[in-house]
């Protein structure tokens, strides 16, 4: 049976998607901006009257930037921070959170309260730099993963998404079968987790992408810095080596406008492509514990 809807419920519906419509807008514009400033022919970059669409065509900023053997290096290191970092982080978090989802877990209540207080409190910055550096650790690329190596707040989620989407009745059938813990964490838990798993993946990937200041920490040796930390030399200290090359003094100010905008697409660009691939699982993921049976 159809249901008509009202004038009032129509008007709303019309309200709700300008309001929508309007939002994306808002949202896109400064990526759309960022897109056209990078491929614009170089005077109207230098013109500054270019407030939406490209003016012109030209890759050049982009032919600058790829030419130079540090991009590479340092979007290497990215990749690599990034891959390894975040297999560590949904391992751990795995490993840490299906034995508190447990309830025959013998002092469960004291280890998720041990788990969730260092969500509030920690040693400080000077105690973990101290640490790091006597561990070995500072200038090697483990700076960047095993610190962080997993969250409490993770912890907590993939915990509340084993209780509430794993059934006791299939752990209990397992053991009969004569599984033991570990069997059943890696046979039958996680195939069957594949939302938190790609979710964990998904947080743990853009904070590795996104990460800077450990760098800026415990990385001075520059073959070890992340792109991120390139960004910031184009961004803020004006990095001269992109455009070095550069003779003429109208196509030099072009290309240092410009040069920006296309290390700023360069950097965000990769990650922006991996989300479409973990939406499906992303919103499973995030609807944990909204509908309670």
């Amino acid at each position: 049976m159809k249901f008509r809807k009202s004038n009032l419920e129509s008007v709303f519906d019309i309200l709700i998607y300008t309001v929508l419509t309007f939002a994306a807008l808002v949202t896109l514009y400064p990526f759309i901006y960022v897109i056209s400033m990078s491929i614009s022919s170089p005077e109207h970059v230098l013109q500054q009257d270019i407030w939406f669409l490209p003016k012109g065509f030209s890759v050049g900023a982009y032919k600058l930037v790829f030419e130079n053997p540090d991009v590479w290096r340092a979007y290497y290191n990215t990749i690599w921070y990034t891959l390894v970092g975040t297999t560590i982080n949904v391992f751990m978090t795995v490993i840490g959170a299906y034995p508190l989802s447990r309830k025959n877990l013998i002092g469960r209540n004291f280890f998720t309260f041990f788990i969730t207080f260092t969500m509030f409190f920690s040693g400080g910055l000077i105690p973990s730099f101290l640490l790091i550096k006597n561990l070995g650790l500072y200038n090697t690329r483990w700076a960047m993963v095993l610190p962080g190596a997993v969250s409490a707040w993770y912890i907590i989620i993939a915990r509340t998404y084993f209780q509430s989407s794993i059934p006791d009745g299939l752990i209990d059938a397992a053991k009969i079968d004569g599984c033991n813990d570990i069997s059943i964490l890696f046979r039958i838990v996680i195939p069957l987790s594949a939302p938190i798993i790609a979710v964990l993946a998904l947080f743990y990937a853009v904070g590795h992408w996104n990460s800077f200041f450990n760098a800026l920490l415990y990385l001075p040796d520059k073959n070890l810095q992340p792109i991120q930390i390139y960004l910031v030399r184009v961004l803020i200290q004006a990095s001269p080596e992109l455009i070095g090359q550069i003779q003429d003094e109208f196509a030099r100010s072009a290309y240092f406008i410009q040069l920006k905008y296309a290390v700023i697409i360069i950097t965000i660009l990769p990650i922006i492509c991996v989300y479409p691939f973990l939406q499906k699982y992303f919103v499973k993921g995030v609807m944990i514990g909204a509908i309670k049976e």
